[in-house]
């Protein structure tokens, strides 16, 4: 999966939407310290600074090197490389050590996990009681009945260049491996759904679209998902390619605390 993104990092940090600042004080509210998170897979680090306005560090994680480049800096984060050929002993080490994690989270990113092994990981880090582990993905974003009609026969035109543990994300985390306890946000088979809105530029569309790994994917193997014809269906539904629309994110989340 890193090799993916490695790509399409500049992209990936420019056309991905921003994370409500409402969502981390939900989350900070349900740990009664505020010591140490840790965000796993955090990419450019997006969710990693918001999470540090309510803990004192956050250990971000990345197995990409080339995202990690990109990714945003705060006084209170601290951004490691963790190559999958890092033992779990190594891993637990490297953010802190057993018991010792206030929050975990993933944004947009578990379903590419080993899942058994990271949540295994999870157990062993985070502070019982007291410890949650949040996840959380977004699928399709919703514009008007024509617009949403034509990026869903993309999506289904991507279906033969998706990895199947994207499946996970179009399924809305809804067939998620997930055993954690119910902490009152979503839990597993039933994540709490959230809308996400963003203004967006045709541009910022583009790129969003642009940065799908399946996007990719096909395009090493020749296929032109992003035609200059589907372009132009595109442009015509949005309206235009001046015009800056709302669009909405939808998001479902996960969170809960290791069972006792």
């Amino acid at each position: 999966m890193a090799g993916l993104y490695d790509k399409l990092a500049g992209t990936y940090r420019d056309a991905r939407p921003t994370f409500p600042t409402q969502w981390f004080s939900m989350l900070a509210s349900l740990t009664p310290r505020h010591s140490l998170a840790w965000d796993a897979g955090t990419g450019n680090g997006q969710a990693a600074i918001s999470i540090a306005e309510y803990y004192d560090r956050v250990i971000a994680t990345e197995i990409s090197e080339e995202q990690l480049e990109h990714a945003m800096k705060h006084p209170r984060v601290q951004y490691l490389h963790t190559p999958s050929s890092m033992s779990d002993d190594e891993v637990v080490s490297l953010i802190g050590g057993e018991n010792s994690v206030d929050l975990v989270t993933v944004s947009v990113a578990v379903h590419w996990f080993d899942l058994e092994r990271f949540y295994s990981q999870v157990k062993r880090l985070l502070r019982k009681p007291g410890g949650v582990i949040a996840v959380w993905t977004y699928n399709l974003i919703q514009v008007n009945p024509e617009f949403d009609a034509i990026m869903w026969g993309f999506y289904e035109r991507s279906i033969p260049f998706q990895n199947p543990k994207t499946k996970y994300a179009f399924d809305c985390y809804k067939t998620l491996p997930f055993p954690f306890e119910n902490v009152g946000v979503g839990c597993e088979g039933q994540p709490m759904i959230l809308d996400m809105p963003k203004e967006m530029s045709f541009e910022g569309l583009l790129g969003l679209v642009g940065s799908w790994s399946a996007v990719g994917t096909a395009k090493e193997q020749g296929v032109e998902l992003l035609s200059e014809n589907v372009i132009k269906e595109f442009e015509t539904a949005w309206g235009g390619s001046d015009l800056v629309r709302t669009v909405i994110f939808k998001t479902y989340m996960l969170a809960g605390k290791v069972k006792s």
